[in-house]
């Protein structure tokens, strides 16, 4: 089973690249970190999916996968890393983000939530810290109600 999740948060992310044509590179190197990041609506996930991840499904929740890897070492593994920070909208108004980690064989995601409302738009500051350097992450994301 673990390995269908894998494939189909895979498989979601791709869609999510090819509709969101702005952000379709969605990945920064910071440092030793490469990091992949990605804001989708969480209905994307089907309802056993988001079971299995703890992920509240509906049309007014986010989600925020991170996904780090190290880019000193051959193959570029994923790094363990801690990940917190805040996303702001347009209004001022901030929501401070809780990020779980799932690992999934050699991958490791890093997981949080975020209600929204139709098109509103989330500017996310991120602190990644892998024990040795400490990183900040921004980016933006515009979400829509399905």
């Amino acid at each position: 089973m673990s390995k269908f999740i894998v494939k189909l948060l895979l498989a979601v992310t791709f869609s999510f690249f090819s509709i969101n044509h702005a952000n379709a590179e969605n990945m920064k190197k910071l440092g030793s970190m490469n990091v992949h990041y990605m804001a989708i609506g969480s209905t994307f996930f089907t309802p056993e999916i988001a079971k299995a991840y703890g992920i509240t499904r509906s049309r007014y929740n986010g989600l925020i996968n991170i996904s780090v890897l190290d880019n000193t070492k051959t193959g570029n593994p994923a790094k363990t890393v801690s990940i917190s920070g805040q996303a702001k909208n347009n209004l001022g108004q901030f929501k401070t983000l809780t990020f779980d980690e799932v690992k999934e064989g050699d991958a490791i995601y890093y997981l949080a939530q975020i209600s929204y409302n139709d098109e509103e738009t989330f500017h996310f500051t991120l602190t990644i810290n892998d024990g040795s350097e400490q990183q900040i992450l921004k980016f933006s994301q515009k979400f829509y109600i399905d």
